[in-house]
C-alpha cells in the first residue's frame, strides 16, 4: 500500500502555497535572528548605508542602486528595515524561480526546484548581509523570466520588460555586464534567438538600457573614478600561479555552496531503485531548447563570476556567489528527468526542514554563545547605537554643532555614521577618493569626529592616523559594554574631534 506524506500532497495539490510557505517561513527566521540578536549590522551593510546617505550617482564600490534603496529602508524603520529589504528579495527570488520553472518544468517539479535553493547554502545564510549581491539576486530572475518569455514563448514586447530589469541590475553590481554578455551569447548562440533579432523590439531594448544607466556612466566618466579603480587592480596584480590557485579555491567553494542540496537530492531520490511503492510525479518533456536554457544559464553564470573573481583577484566570484546560483535547483530538476520518485519521503522532509531552519537557529545561538567561548571581537555584538549616540551627543555638546563627518577605521566610522543621530557623513581618510563627497574645505568648516580601536586607556593617536590629521589630540578612550559581553574584551574606541572652523 502506498503512503503518502502531507508534504507530498502539498507539493502535489497546492505547489504555490508550497512555494510561499518555505519562502515566507526562510524570510521571517532570517528577518527574526538579524532584528533579535545583533546589536550592528553584520558585514558591510554599515558602509552600504553609510554610502548610500549621501544619494550619489556611483561610488568607488560600484553602482548606486543597493546603497540608496539600504539608506531608505534604514530611514524608514532602521537596521530592521534594511533587514526585511533583504529577505523581501529573497522572496522575489524565490517567486520568480518557481514562475520561471512553472512554464518549463510544470509546477510540481518547479516545486522541487525552490525547495533544493534552501540547500545553497549561498542563498540563505548570507541574506541579512544587504548588499548588492542580495539585490541582484531577484533582478537576475527577473532578467531570465523575460528573457524566457522572448526565447521561449515568442513575446517580442518582454524585450523591453527585459531591457528594465538589466538596467536596474547594471545599477546594482557590474557584475550584470556576465549576465548581459551571457543573454547575448544564447541569443547569437540559438536558431530562435537569431530570429528574435530581426525585429525592431531588441535594439529598442538596447536603447532603453543605454538611455537608463547613462547618468550612471557620465559620472563613471567625470568623476574620474576609473583611475581609483585602475589603481587598485594594479596594486593587486597577481600571477598565473595565483590565478589559478585561486581559481581552484573558488570552484571548490561554488561546489561546497551546493552540498545541501545534493544531499536533499541523495535522500529524496536516492541510488538504487526503491523497493516498494513510492510517489512519483511526471512532468511534460522538456524540449531541447529549455533544456539548454536552464543548463547554459545555471552553469556558465557561476563559473564566468568564478573565472573572473580570479583574474581579478576579489577573492571571491566578482558580484557575489547568490546571483549566479539562482538556477541551480531548476537545473537539478531539470536533470533529473521527467519522472521524478521521492523515496524517504519523511527523511526527506526531516532534512529539508533542518536546512531550512538550523542555520538562523544555529546563527541565533552563537550569537548568545560565543562571548563565553571566544575572547576575539565579533562585529555584530558591538553595540552600535549606544556608540553612535555617545559620539553624536558629545561632539553636539562640546562644539554646539551637530556631528557632520566621521573618519578614522572604516567598520567603527560607518558605525557612527549610521547609528549617530545627526546621520554625519562617512569620510575614508586613508583614501580620500573613495569618499569625494567630504572636501578638505568641509572637514575645516565642519570638523571631523575620527574613531579607532584601543587596546587600552592610553590617549595616543595612531601613527597613520596622526600623519593625516597632524593637529589631532586624542581623548580618553570610551569603554562600551556588549549586550552579551562574556568572557570578551570591553568595546574600547579611541577617538579624537577636530572642531569646526
Amino acid at each position: 500500500m502506498l503512503h503518502v506524506s502531507l508534504f507530498v500532497e502539498l507539493v502535489r495539490a497546492n505547489p504555490r502555497l508550497v512555494v510561499l510557505a518555505a519562502a515566507l517561513v526562510q524570510a521571517l527566521l532570517w528577518w527574526l535572528v538579524p532584528t533579535l540578536f545583533y546589536a550592528a549590522p553584520p558585514g558591510n551593510l554599515p558602509l552600504i548605508i553609510a554610502v548610500g546617505h549621501e544619494f550619489q550617482l556611483g561610488s568607488f564600490w560600484g553602482p548606486p542602486l543597493a546603497s540608496w534603496l539600504a539608506e531608505i529602508a534604514f530611514v524608514i524603520a532602521g537596521a530592521p528595515g534594511v533587514y526585511l529589504l533583504s529577505q523581501v528579495c529573497v522572496v522575489l527570488t524565490w517567486w520568480g524561480v518557481f514562475t520561471l520553472g512553472r512554464v518549463i518544468v510544470g509546477p510540481q517539479h518547479a516545486a522541487f526546484a525552490v525547495l533544493l535553493m534552501v540547500g545553497v547554502v549561498v542563498l540563505t545564510v548570507p541574506t541579512p548581509d544587504f548588499g548588492p549581491p542580495i539585490l541582484a539576486m531577484p533582478l537576475t530572475v527577473f532578467v531570465l523570466r523575460h528573457y524566457w518569455r522572448v526565447i521561449g514563448e515568442g513575446r517580442r514586447s518582454a524585450w523591453y520588460v527585459l531591457a528594465v530589469g538589466l538596467s536596474l541590475l547594471l545599477l546594482t553590481t557590474y557584475a550584470g555586464l556576465i549576465l548581459l554578455a551571457a543573454v547575448a551569447v544564447f541569443t547569437v548562440a540559438s536558431r530562435r534567438g537569431r530570429e528574435m533579432l530581426l525585429g525592431i523590439e531588441p535594439w529598442v531594448a538596447l536603447f532603453l538600457i543605454a538611455v537608463i544607466v547613462f547618468p550612471h556612466l557620465l559620472w563613471v566618466d567625470l568623476s574620474g573614478i576609473w583611475e581609483v579603480w585602475a589603481a587598485r587592480r594594479g596594486d593587486a596584480a597577481a600571477t598565473a600561479v595565483d590565478i589559478v590557485t585561486e581559481l581552484g579555491r573558488l570552484l571548490g567553494g561554488l561546489v561546497l555552496a551546493h552540498a545541501g542540496a545534493l544531499v536533499l537530492i541523495a535522500i529524496a531520490v536516492g541510488f538504487r531503485p526503491p523497493r516498494e511503492k513510492a510517489p512519483t510525479f511526471v512532468r511534460k518533456p522538456v524540449t531541447a531548447l529549455e533544456r539548454r536554457f536552464v543548463l547554459f544559464f545555471a552553469t556558465a553564470l557561476p563559473l564566468a563570476a568564478v573565472l573572473a573573481g580570479a583574474v581579478v583577484g576579489d577573492h571571491g566570484p566578482i558580484g557575489g556567489l547568490g546571483p549566479y546560483v539562482v538556477l541551480s535547483g531548476l537545473a537539478l530538476v531539470v536533470l533529473a528527468g521527467n519522472t521524478v520518485v521521492l523515496q524517504r519521503q519523511g527523511l526527506t522532509s526531516a532534512a529539508w526542514s533542518v536546512l531550512l531552519v538550523a542555520p538562523p537557529v544555529i546563527a541565533a545561538a552563537a550569537v548568545a554563545v560565543l562571548p563565553f567561548v571566544v575572547t576575539t571581537d565579533v562585529p555584530i555584538a558591538q553595540p552600535a547605537n549606544a556608540i553612535g549616540r555617545f559620539f553624536g551627543e558629545t561632539f553636539e555638546r562640546r562644539t554646539g554643532k551637530p556631528l557632520a563627518i566621521v573618519a578614522g577605521e572604516p567598520r567603527l566610522a560607518s558605525l557612527v555614521a549610521i547609528a549617530a543621530p545627526s546621520r554625519p557623513s562617512f569620510y575614508v581618510d586613508a583614501a580620500p577618493e573613495r569618499t569625494p563627497w567630504v572636501t578638505p574645505e568641509e572637514l575645516r568648516r565642519r570638523g571631523v569626529l575620527v574613531v579607532w580601536p584601543a587596546a587600552d586607556t592610553s590617549t595616543t593617536v595612531p601613527p597613520d592616523i596622526k600623519a593625516r590629521f597632524p593637529d589631532l589630540v586624542a581623548e580618553v578612550p570610551r569603554t562600551f559594554v556588549r549586550p552579551i559581553q562574556g568572557r570578551l574584551p570591553l568595546v574600547r574606541i579611541g577617538w579624537g574631534m577636530l572642531r569646526p572652523q
